[in-house]
């Protein structure tokens, strides 16, 4: 809205008033804008607006009289050798006679004082013509300008061109950066020469990527252009995982409070690095503050728009922007430039009074003979500018100037290609062509979007849809010089290219760095987390700032600054570090195991004892002791207790199908021969009890010992069966567990059906439950050598040992749980060899004396 009544306050000043229209055939101005320009006339006529002076200085208002003008201080010799390359370039032009012939291009240029206002009044001269009169209302022939080169601020040519575009007046910027002007439908005939913030933005973050500089602070002007990059660089610099620490605006009116303001959040902040997006005007008060307040230790990085300005390269600077990194335009180089430069006079033309004051500042005389009084000496116009050595003869790095160059030269190519149209071909309503008589602004945009042409530079020129240029720019390094002050360096370039994409290429060997290690700073909020551990993110603070914790076991990290911990696969495991997953240790009990060399060495103790004990007794099978009570169901008992040993070594060794389906039912099997056999030898204790009695002489009549190897047969016979349906439907087989041990793979022995084993186990339960029941009853029956005591004994053992397994099994975990099941079975079968064959083994061996029927039947017959 202000932009708009700003616009009609400009046009009423310039326009002709409807009164003087019905009462005169020629048109009055009404004022004149005082306004710094150069001016030539030409056949066309090319409009230029340039950042000459630093400041405008606007008059106080009293309301009673007409404000005074404003006026411009701080003249930028920098600024002027862009205004004169526009110069340059256009007389080149003239002189190229395969380039525009026949027709004589002239500009008009103004300084806009870094105002908006005194830019816009400048434009609206430009568009609206500065003559005195004007006598044809039929408003034929070309406009005053056909084109405008600038302006170089964004907020400038948003507001310029947003007014320009609704009549298509071309508008070639050479600085003014914002993305925001990439829009086209906001701003349909704006172009520029320099690249877009956009693609700046994403060379310094590129630049703060390669360093690893990941806590930044940011500081940009308040203007478009500080705003919109501002906006952008937050973005990007998310995206690659970085974060700003703070980020501040500086004051547009150089408040001294919000400038101190600033300078102690810098000094307060973590971050050592400061990205600025900002124009001279705006970054000059901070730096003075910089420079008051000592604030050292931080690295620099540079927009464009400052990267290279000669402003800051002072001995005074030196300590606190040496070593400053920025992104500069792409230097080139204009030949003849420097010579045209030197040859400048000034003259007597008042549309020439830029040139005077220039030559009043490179001088320090004056062409105002009142100024004589106060000493100033008296400008001639013959002074030697070849002898001065200021930013305005310096040629050596030509940025801002060479987009100057190659704006004018975009717009001279675009005439001369409509001046090449042929009637019938051309781009506009029925073919036709423009009239260079009558040439309109709009028609030179359609040729300006469609320009190819390559600079005596060697730089290629052309305008994408938006109407931005090819993004390429220098990057640079503040260095010292030989007398203490500051030198521009280029150090590396940043390329979009056209197919391999943006890319930033760096001699790091020729950055000078400001720090004592004279290496580039640390600039982060966290360090970063070592491989085998991940990045949390501290609660309340940015992504930038977190804790490395380490990856849990069975997780790994490869990389620097993992964001999550990846877990190995099934089959493997985390190493130590957490860096990589190994093979998962297989673990079974082996032979090589000092646990599985102890158990296989009781188990071969074991069978050696039962052989021995079979040896005994076969030796001494005719003596009363071995005879008693059956000596075949001993030598049964002894055979299923080896059996019990030698099973213990199926369990050992890696698992393997066949061992699997061998250990349970062997196991099975042998245990239920011997409680078996354990069961009849008690219940032949009891019937030949009770045969010794009247009422029971027929007892052994039914249990002799036939029967007791049928009953021996039977009992064992169903353990079989047992075995056959579990091993036929669910059979055992080996299985890698890692539930046990998240580390490792348990390599055991899975049982295939929990009700086939639950049957064995509970089987041979029942058969020592029923030996216990009838041995404990047997107990107290009359002998001197009564065996169901020692049977009762051995069967509480058994018994207390297989419950007790039970929650040791399960608690055991891996190998260990086998380790518990060959336990069980070793002090079972011991319990058993010990309890019944250890007695009788004493008397045949250390007492033969009672080895006799009288001394066994001695007892009874004293009791009797």
């Amino acid at each position: 809205m202000w932009i708009t009544q700003y616009i009609c306050l400009c046009l009423t000043f310039n326009c002709i008033s409807a009164d003087s229209v019905l009462s005169s055939v020629n048109c009055q101005l009404l004022g004149r804008f005082k306004l710094n320009g150069m001016y030539q006339d030409g056949d066309l006529v090319i409009g230029g607006l340039f950042e000459v002076h630093f400041l405008t200085v606007f008059p106080e208002l009293s309301f009673r009289t007409e404000p005074e003008p404003p006026y411009c201080e701080q003249f930028d010799m920098a600024s002027f050798q862009q205004a004169q390359t526009m110069v340059f370039a256009i007389e080149e032009i003239n002189k190229d006679p395969s380039l525009l012939p026949n027709v004589t291009l002239g500009y008009y240029l103004y300084d806009n004082c870094v105002k908006l206002g005194v830019a816009f009044r400048a434009a609206t001269a430009l568009v609206s013509g500065m003559e005195e009169s004007f006598s044809n209302l039929n408003c034929t022939g070309p406009p005053p300008v056909i084109a405008l080169v600038g302006d170089p601020g964004s907020t400038h040519s948003i507001a310029i061109s947003s007014v320009l575009g609704l009549f298509r007046m071309p508008m070639v910027s050479y600085f003014a950066t914002c993305s925001c002007l990439s829009d086209r439908n906001k701003y349909p005939s704006f172009f520029r020469t320099i690249p877009s913030d956009a693609f700046q933005v994403q060379a310094m973050v590129q630049i703060l990527r390669h360093f690893g500089w990941t806590w930044v602070g940011l500081l940009y002007s308040d203007d478009d252009y500080g705003i919109h990059a501002a906006q952008s660089f937050h973005q990007d610099v998310q995206l690659f995982g970085g974060c700003v620490a703070f980020s501040e605006i500086l004051p547009r009116d150089n408040n001294r409070n919000d400038i101190q303001r600033i300078v102690q959040v810098i000094q307060a902040s973590t971050a050592k690095v400061l990205v600025v997006f900002s124009t001279e005007a705006y970054l000059l008060p901070l730096m003075d503050e910089v420079a008051l307040q000592n604030v050292t230790g931080r690295q620099w990085i540079a927009s464009e728009a400052w990267a290279t300005s000669p402003v800051f390269q002072t001995q005074r600077l030196l300590p606190f922007l040496g070593g400053t990194l920025g992104i500069a335009i792409r230097r080139g180089e204009i030949r003849g430039l420097h010579e045209f430069l030197q040859h400048l006079r000034p003259d007597s033309n008042s549309k020439n009074n830029m040139v005077r004051i220039f030559w009043e500042n490179m001088f320090g005389c004056s062409f105002e003979t009142g100024n004589r009084e106060k000493g100033v000496q008296r400008c001639t116009g013959q002074e030697d500018l070849s002898s001065t050595d200021t930013a305005y003869t310096d040629v050596s790095e030509l940025r801002a100037s060479y987009n100057v160059y190659k704006a004018v030269y975009a717009l001279a190519h675009a005439l001369h290609d409509l001046m090449q149209c042929e009637e019938g071909r051309g781009p506009f309503s029925g073919n036709s062509c423009a009239d260079i008589n009558n040439l309109q602004p709009w028609q030179v945009v359609n040729y300006l979007q469609k320009v190819n042409f390559t600079t005596g530079f060697g730089d290629h020129v052309s305008f994408n849809k938006n109407g931005d240029a090819l993004a390429i720019y220098d990057v640079m390094n503040w260095q010292p010089s030989s007398d203490g002050s500051i030198r521009v360096s280029t150090v590396g370039v940043v390329n979009e290219g056209d197919s391999v994409g943006r890319v930033l290429t760096l001699e790091e060997n020729k950055i000078f760095w400001n720090f004592e290690t004279k290496k580039p700073p640390q600039s982060v909020c966290s360090e970063s987390c070592p491989p085998g551990t991940r990045r949390a993110r501290r609660k309340g603070l940015p992504v930038c700032c977190f804790d490395c914790l380490p990856c849990a076991d069975g997780e790994i990290s490869s990389t620097t600054d993992s964001i999550e911990c990846t877990v190995c696969p099934g089959d493997s495991w985390s190493n130590p570090e957490h860096t990589y997953c190994n093979p998962k240790e297989v673990e079974f009990l082996s032979y090589e195991d000092p646990l599985g060399i102890s158990l296989t060495t009781a188990s071969l103790l074991g069978t050696c004892f039962c052989a021995l004990v079979m040896i005994i007794f076969a030796n001494h099978h005719n003596t009363p002791v071995v005879r008693a009570n059956n000596s075949e169901l001993s030598f049964l008992l002894l055979l299923s207790l080896k059996l019990c040993f030698l099973c213990v070594l199926l369990f050992i060794g890696q698992p393997q199908l066949w061992t699997c389906q061998l250990r349970h039912a062997m196991f099975g099997i042998s245990f239920v021969l011997c409680v078996s056999s354990i069961l009849v030898k008690t219940m032949v204790v009891i019937a030949v009890f009770k045969s010794s009695r009247p009422e029971g002489k027929s007892a052994m009549k039914w249990f002799g010992a036939v029967q007791q190897r049928g009953t021996v047969l039977v009992l064992t016979a169903l353990q079989v069966v047992i075995c056959a349906v579990w091993l036929s439907t669910a059979s055992p087989t080996p299985h890698k567990n890692s539930q046990y041990i998240s580390s490792k793979i348990v390599y055991e022995c899975a049982i295939g059906s929990v009700a086939g084993f639950s049957m064995l186990l509970g089987y041979i339960g029942l058969l020592a439950a029923v030996s216990f029941m009838l041995a404990f009853l047997a107990r107290n029956l009359p002998d001197h050598f009564n065996e169901a005591k020692f049977i009762t004994f051995s069967m509480l053992i058994f018994c207390a040992v297989w419950i007790a397994f039970v929650p040791a099994y399960v608690s055991s975990p891996g190998k260990y749980s086998v380790a518990v099941e060959i336990f069980a079975i070793l002090a079972s079968s011991f319990g058993l060899l010990v309890a019944i064959f250890a007695p009788k083994c004493y008397i045949i061996l250390l007492h033969p004396e009672r080895n006799t029927k009288k001394a066994i039947m001695g007892r009874a017959t004293q009791k009797k």
